[in-house]
């Protein structure tokens, strides 16, 4: 991990002479939410190929495995990654221990499309109403379909009330078929300016990474580096584990220039190592 200007690369393949293993976000690296990036299926292979370990590393609020079979769908070789781990897994996890004494608890679930994954065996019944909550649980938005003002109505009497919340996918931008809206991060962020607490679970925030270095084996941090397009989610989230970081310009980033880009660095105080046009060898 370097304070130097990041260095540029012509793509994945000078990072796999460096690095043995890969901690790779997905959206927007890896695919746009709809098909995959340009290369990016064949990369992911030739890592493999190449004795490289990855885990796919994501703020997304569903559990591991319904990310994985999307993967597979969208075209990517299975088996091509060794783990998948998404903060909708660790809060799974997480609350699977803490609420094993628990019976029905009442659930303001905030999920996109009707997912409910992300509480599925848990002692949690869904609630519609912030007001009668014991918990509410951020894992997705529809920020396509509606604006803040229907998150603040929804949300307003959870916070009030002070009920807990956890955010399980702390990006506040995401890309959507009609372009970037605000993630679930952003609603989070609502809850609290209405007075509510926050727990984030996700990059770039320190539970994540300790469970993904756990799974790699916790190899040495050099060994290491981490691939993604958000500076203040995938490089400031690497940089504070003690990680190399690469930026890669697709994704959320993919209409930026290089001094909105060096303006990001300042103010999340997170340059990149390695800069990359795309995530292809």
């Amino acid at each position: 991990m370097s304070t130097a200007a990041p260095q540029p690369l012509s793509g994945i393949s000078e990072l796999a002479a460096q690095f043995d293993y890969f901690v790779l976000d997905q959206f927007g690296v890896l695919h746009d939410g709809a098909a995959p990036y340009p290369g990016a299926v064949e990369a992911l292979s030739r890592l493999k190929a190449a004795g490289k370990r990855s885990l796919l590393l994501s703020n997304s609020g569903k559990r591991s495995a319904p990310n994985e079979a999307r993967l597979v769908r969208l075209g990517f070789e299975p088996g091509s990654w060794d783990h998948f781990l998404s903060s909708g897994e660790v809060a799974w996890r997480m609350l699977a221990e803490e609420l094993s004494d628990t019976v029905n608890a009442r659930c303001l679930l905030i999920a996109r499309d009707g997912d409910r994954s992300a509480i599925e065996g848990l002692p949690l019944t869904v609630t519609e109403s912030g007001a009668d909550a014991d918990i509410v649980l951020l894992s997705g938005s529809e920020g396509d379909r509606y604006d803040l003002d229907h998150y603040r109505r929804l949300l307003e009497p959870a916070a009030v009330g002070g009920v807990r919340c956890l955010c399980t996918n702390p990006d506040k931008v995401m890309l959507t078929s009609v372009g970037p809206r605000f993630g679930a991060g952003r609603i989070a962020q609502l809850y609290a300016e209405l007075g509510g607490a926050v727990e984030w679970i996700g990059k770039p925030f320190p539970r994540i990474y300790e469970a993904a270095l756990e799974l790699l084996g916790n190899p040495a941090p050099d060994h290491i580096v981490c691939v993604g397009d958000s500076i203040e989610h995938d490089i400031a989230g690497g940089r504070a584990a003690g990680l190399n970081t690469a930026l890669v310009a697709t994704g959320i980033l993919e209409t930026s220039t290089a001094t909105e880009r060096e303006r990001l660095f300042a103010e999340h105080g997170a340059p990149p190592d390695f800069l990359l046009p795309a995530f292809a060898w």
